[in-house]
């Protein structure tokens, strides 16, 4: 059954079309709040949820946990897709939502590492996939049902408003996390302050769940269920008939594979690279990240409303080359533009790491003085290159003319001030509106890509 509507193609949006758009992406902005406050926490976790004694693993053990929730979502959307298609759209994601809302407060009453050892990550990592569980459920089904009442010339731009939630979740997790830091000190945030942001989401689980049992099932599910045409296994019918998994490999391969990148890029690794590399304070990115959100909110809106004209598959594969051209020269400006004496230091003073090759260790204090070495060069945003070492050298590090023998870190550190790298970005600097036009640009390439994307997915897999 195709899920186009006969319906004229000029026409003004009904009470009842604005209620379901209100009702559906309320839901859908919760759990991407949810999904994001972890992401807004990603270095305070490295050091609450995870060992001492390298900073850098536990950072990027912290973001390979908040990755984890993406891995399980294709699981999710399988399971709830089936779910929906057994006993409707309403009460599938009415279950999504309430599965995400236990996994984030469960987040935000966990212990730490201090009080109960390795425990406490594996307990998060638990809940994040919990979370990345429910939000594939979430995603395709209040896609599915919002599709579902659109009007077929207004697919996109009815869907595309689902997908401004993700841009709106990450946004409204910002300004919930700068709120709780700026209401307390620093340790107090540590400390406890941390909890707040997920446990804000209980009040706002209980509103998405009282707007949704307010909206009517999907008339396409009611229609396939009094005419007796419910899938028995939907799985099955999916991916064991080459007709339909041919559609599910190209969607895995070439649309989420790429959605995933330019998802990935947008929003959080140039926040990352300002935060951790570039040494611009987190409360800086964050407003800059915000200013960026804001500015581009319209345009998911626009892709999607183009999409419906124009087609969704171009718009697509734009934004994807878009972002394979200018990630580089991208990356390259915010480093100029955000802390211009870090790229003269790496211009002027190259590092160069002469030592036997180094050991991997998630947890543990790193072993070699290879590893010591490069742990802090990383953690201080500091480019290099390493090369063997020859016969009768010992391990030394060369930071322009001067050579650092072993690897203490006071004597790193100093002859890297010497040269003049810089430990944070100054801010009388840093050219704010360029940043931030730099930020939106990679924002813009997702909305490009995910504004069409669930009238695609829907159209691309018709009830």
């Amino acid at each position: 059954m195709d899920i186009s509507t006969s319906e004229p193609t000029r026409r003004a949006i009904t009470r009842r079309e604005f209620t379901l758009i209100i009702a559906s992406s309320f839901g859908a902005l919760l759990e991407w709040y949810d999904f994001y406050i972890y992401a807004a926490l990603a270095g305070t976790f490295s050091t609450l949820f995870f060992p001492s004694g390298n900073d850098t693993t536990a950072f990027l053990a912290s973001l390979a946990t908040f990755g984890a929730g993406f891995l399980v979502r294709p699981l999710g959307a399988l399971f709830f897709g089936r779910l929906g298609d057994r006993i409707g759209r309403k009460y599938t994601f009415m279950a999504t939502i309430v599965l995400m809302g236990a996994a984030t407060v469960g987040v935000g009453l966990l212990p730490s590492f201090a009080k109960i050892g390795m425990l406490a990550p594996v307990l998060l990592v638990g809940l994040r996939l919990l979370q990345g569980f429910a939000l594939g459920g979430e995603t395709g089904g209040a896609a599915t049902y919002l599709a579902e009442h659109s009007p077929a010339s207004r697919r996109g731009l009815y869907t595309s408003s689902l997908q401004t939630t993700a841009t709106l979740g990450l946004l409204s997790s910002i300004a919930v996390v700068s709120a709780s830091r700026s209401a307390m000190d620093n340790a107090s945030f540590q400390d406890w302050g941390w909890r707040v942001p997920f446990l804000v989401s209980l009040v706002l689980l209980v509103i998405s769940v009282y707007l949704r049992t307010k909206l009517a099932e999907s008339p396409t599910f009611q229609r396939m269920k009094e005419a007796g045409k419910l899938s028995e296994s939907p799985i099955s019918e999916s991916f064991g008939k080459w007709e339909n998994l041919k559609y599910v490999l190209i969607m895995l391969f070439s649309t989420a594979s790429g959605v995933g990148v330019v998802f990935g890029t947008g929003h959080f690794y140039s926040m990352y690279f300002l935060q951790n590399t570039l040494k611009v304070a987190p409360d800086t990115v964050s407003l800059f990240l915000a200013i960026a959100l804001v500015c581009v909110f319209p345009f998911y809106l626009v892709f999607g409303w183009l999409s419906d004209r124009i087609g969704r598959k171009w718009i697509m594969m734009t934004a994807c080359l878009l972002l394979a051209l200018t990630t580089q020269p991208i990356f390259h400006a915010l480093t100029h533009y955000a802390n211009p004496k870090l790229e003269l230091f790496q211009k002027t003073s190259p590092v160069t790491v002469h030592a036997d090759d180094c050991h991997f260790s998630l947890f543990a204090a790193p072993r070699s003085e290879c590893d010591r070495i490069r742990s802090f060069l990383s953690a201080s945003g500091v480019s290099y290159q390493q090369v063997p070492l020859q016969g009768g050298q010992t391990t030394a590090t060369a930071i322009g003319d001067v050579t650092v023998h072993g690897s203490d870190r006071g004597d790193l550190e100093r002859a890297l001030l010497a040269a003049g790298w810089v430990q944070h970005a100054d801010p009388s600097q840093i050219n704010a509106p360029a940043v931030v036009f730099l930020m939106w640009l990679l924002i813009v390439y997702l909305a490009m890509v995910y504004g069409p994307m669930a009238a695609f997915m829907v159209e691309l897999f018709p009830a």
